[in-house]
């Protein structure tokens, strides 16, 4: 019989081999989850037109149509984002240009020669560098591709849901830790996405309407930006701060982007790292570390899709291989970050 330290290499080699697996098929795993995620997020709805006694077709029809119009919405906000974004990158090049001659000169008078700095700032494209304050928007672009996918998904598991949901009644008195596991990831995985909504919609209006004060431009895409990486946790808060600040710079010069700055901080910083995580933290399950770690394997194997589902997708692990199984429901405080009842 193999002894404990020898069952936790092989369940970590185990978990190496899964992830490398989900990495390898990101364009369906990705996808797929997401579609599970959307379908948990109107199951409270869905429970609401069942028990007021609507056709079944109501109580498939309608969650769809919801997920289908939000998920519509979103997604033709980021492409018309991203294009506009685009759009805006020349006209910043001498902007650019000019702010490298300024930082070299700085850098001459602190003691490194011309020619050093001058090999320092060669390689930096300055369209590619404004560029990449959007490839986090861009990534999820990736996401367009696998529309059908989704749209298909979707349907199959809003047809799915009803029945499986009576399904898992019926289980309860044979499966009950198995019932309750994946019950408790529905619960906790709805009221993640309704703390980080409303929170991201907070800071995404703040941010726009600070922005458009100060004539940054484009305030509605870095507003869009905001209330998406509001979903990632701990790192979101850079993610939308960066492309605003730089912007800022090259359009209107050092003053504006420090006051980007400072708002982003007094806004999203107390919004996102002071209030925002003692909700999320109990409505997520997972504790700090372990979100943070999520965030790094996840992104890991599914891209930008991967830091959005991050806790969600470490909820549904965290369900199926410790929640369900008595001999492993030990670790689930080490991995919430509460101690046990």
């Amino acid at each position: 019989m193999l002894s404990r330290g020898l069952r936790i290499l092989v369940g970590l080699a185990a978990a190496l081999i899964v992830l490398a697996g989900v990495q390898a098929l990101s364009d369906i795993v990705g996808p797929a989850f997401l579609s599970l995620t959307l379908v948990i997020a109107v199951g409270p709805l869905r429970k609401r037109l069942a028990d007021r006694g609507a056709p079944a077709w109501v109580v498939i029809l309608v969650p769809l149509l919801v997920v289908l119009l939000v998920l519509g919405a979103l997604g033709a906000a980021v492409v018309v984002s991203v294009v506009r974004f685009s759009a805006l990158i020349p006209q910043y090049a001498a902007q650019f240009q000019q702010l490298v001659a300024e930082v070299q000169g700085y850098l001459e008078k602190v003691g490194i020669t011309s020619t050093q700095a001058t090999q320092l700032f060669s390689s930096i494209d300055p369209g590619q560098l404004v560029r990449a304050a959007g490839e986090f928007l861009s990534g999820l672009l990736g996401t367009a591709s696998a529309v059908v996918v989704i749209v298909l998904l979707l349907y199959g598991m809003c047809m799915d849901a009803p029945a499986l949901a009576e399904q898992l009644r019926g289980l309860v008195a044979s499966r009950s830790q198995v019932v309750e596991a994946l019950t408790t990831f529905a619960q906790q995985t709805c009221k993640y996405l309704l703390v980080s909504t409303l929170f991201g919609l907070i800071v995404a209006v703040f941010d726009t309407w600070a922005l458009w004060i100060l004539g940054v431009p484009l305030p509605l895409l870095w507003g869009l930006l905001a209330f998406i990486t509001n979903y990632i946790p701990n790192v979101g808060f850079i993610i939308g701060l960066v492309p605003p600040a730089l912007l800022a710079l090259l359009d209107s010069g050092f003053a504006t982007m420090v006051w980007v700055i400072v708002i982003y901080c007094v806004l999203n910083f107390v919004i996102q790292s002071v209030i925002q995580p003692k909700f999320v933290g109990e409505s997520a399950g997972l504790s700090v570390t372990i979100t943070i770690l999520s965030l790094l394997v996840w992104t890991w194997a599914l891209g930008a899709l991967g830091a959005i589902l991050a806790v969600p997708l470490s909820a549904f692990v965290r369900a199926i291989l410790l929640d369900s199984d008595p001999a492993t429901r030990w670790a689930t405080p080490l991995v919430s970050g509460k101690s046990s009842d």
